[in-house]
């Protein structure tokens, strides 16, 4: 810790990032042992983080993240969306298909972001706030694809017709960027994408994973 820093901020954020870790919540004691604290402290923090609704802890007593906790992350996707419009406006123009930026949400990839071509006869209709299983289109294949194999970077997925009778999907995932899980891909209605755009959409994953960083 430095002197600029706030050591009760630290650790009521370890609290949530351990918290976060763990799908059966966490005791008092298993909290001040991975602390390092003792557990007066550990109270005091559960207490402070239960009055914002970040923490809930069951009949139990073990301590879990709390529905406040989804509140703020909704504010995220704005900010993400503003970031990634410039790299997915030069997509949709440069290939001629919509373009979208899709993140994790729970079990399910969201479109947070859509960008669809101005100078094409016909495209493919895709809202923002569209949901789908993450082992179907090409948008939550990449992001799977990447949990699978972190370190080879960044390839992409192709898919036909999951999704859309008739439409075709290219995804590729965004990689380095703490706390945000995702792909940016294009749609087209297509047997078979273009070889040009698998890259293309490789370089505007890149250039949105850094707008992010």
């Amino acid at each position: 810790m430095t002197a600029e820093t706030s050591q009760t901020l630290d650790r009521g954020l370890r609290v949530l990032k351990l918290l976060a870790d763990t799908d059966h919540g966490l005791t008092v004691t298993e909290l001040s042992t991975k602390l390092g604290v003792n557990r007066t402290v550990v109270y005091r923090l559960l207490a402070t983080l239960e009055q914002h609704a970040l923490v809930r802890r069951d009949l139990g007593g073990r301590a879990r993240v709390g529905l406040g906790v989804l509140r703020l992350g909704r504010q995220v996707h704005p900010l993400v969306r503003e970031a990634a419009l410039p790299a997915l406006r030069s997509l949709a123009e440069d290939i001629g298909a919509t373009a979208h930026l899709t993140l994790v949400d729970g079990s399910e990839a969201l479109a947070v972001a859509v960008v669809e071509p101005t100078w094409t006869d016909y495209h493919v209709a895709y809202r923002a706030g569209f949901r789908h299983p993450l082992d179907r289109g090409a948008a939550g294949r990449a992001i799977l694809a990447a949990r699978k194999q972190p370190s080879e970077g960044p390839g992409y997925t192709l898919t036909h017709g999951e999704l859309e009778a008739g439409a075709s999907g290219a995804a590729a995932p965004l990689i380095g960027v703490t706390g945000v899980e995702g792909s940016v891909g294009v749609v087209m209605l297509a047997d078979a994408v273009p070889e040009r755009v698998g890259q293309r959409v490789v370089d505007a994953a890149r250039e949105v994973a850094e707008a992010l960083r």
